[in-house]
């Protein structure tokens, strides 16, 4: 896998201002923020610590860490996509365009390409499409073709595939309303890339069940691949120790914190 890009140790606190905040669908929304020139550099795989509003009756304590889902270093902003799950996101949900949100990052490791890959494959569920919808535009600006293995529940929730689309990916959805997310489906749909030429790498973020597919897979055929890990997080910074999780490194057990040394990591050293 590519060596990680150290990670600068002075982070950005910032009261960042709201641009636009939308739905996208019955369950996620898009919020875009105007920010500092070191947040608009964040790398795909990145994430940030938001401090959300407090919503009526409710007082959330800590932040809350959000992946990057957009940043454009010439328009000065950053963007993402959440879901409205608990107070936090609920207090998230309650900001206005104009009004300031309170911002730490960006932070952790990022995504990493190889310049010797020529295509890659990306394959997500839930949440984790927002964390990975940002390797397609790193991997084009890199002249690597992406194909996006993209699963929700219907089509209806589907999230970041016009994105992958804008940047020249090839998006394969698959739902479970028309049994199409069944893992042997998606098993044999990845077996033909591979067959094809067509993968090089394997990405995933958002499903312990894609994950194990994918470790499988690389192992079977010699892939490299990187996995966005989705953790509780409480300061962000590796300070607390509170997303500490198992790692297999050369056949030993470590503990490495997600937020400090991920949160993406080698596909085969993360314990599903």
């Amino acid at each position: 896998m590519p060596s990680p890009v150290p990670m600068p140790r002075s982070v950005s606190r910032q009261h960042a201002r709201v641009l636009s905040h939308a739905a996208v669908n019955a369950e996620y929304r898009h919020l875009v923020l105007g920010t500092d020139a070191a947040a608009a550099a964040a790398r795909p795989g990145q994430f940030f610590q938001l401090l959300c509003p407090a919503p009526p009756g409710e007082a959330p304590f800590l932040r809350r860490p959000m992946s990057l889902y957009a940043a454009d270093p010439k328009a000065g902003t950053v963007a993402f996509l959440y879901k409205v799950a608990g107070a936090g996101t609920r207090g998230l949900a309650m900001l206005r365009e104009g009004e300031a949100l309170d911002m730490l990052g960006p932070l952790g490791h990022g995504f990493r390409l190889d310049p010797s890959w020529r295509h890659v494959v990306a394959v997500g569920r839930g949440v984790g499409l927002a964390t990975l919808g940002p390797l397609a535009r790193m991997a084009t600006a890199q002249g690597i073709g992406v194909t996006a293995v993209l699963s929700a529940r219907s089509p209806e929730l589907m999230l970041s595939d016009a994105l992958f689309r804008r940047h020249g990916a090839e998006v394969l959805a698959v739902h479970d309303h028309d049994g199409t997310s069944d893992p042997a489906k998606v098993e044999a749909v990845l077996r033909g890339l591979v067959a094809a030429g067509r993968c090089d790498a394997l990405f995933t973020c958002g499903s312990a069940r894609l994950l194990r597919l994918l470790q499988r897979l690389a192992r079977e055929f010699g892939l490299p691949g990187q996995v966005a890990l989705e953790q509780q997080m409480a300061c962000g910074l590796g300070m607390c120790f509170c997303c500490v999780r198992d790692f297999v490194v050369d056949g030993r057990t470590e503990h490495r914190r997600v937020c400090w040394d991920g949160p993406v990591f080698d596909l085969l050293e993360a314990v599903a």
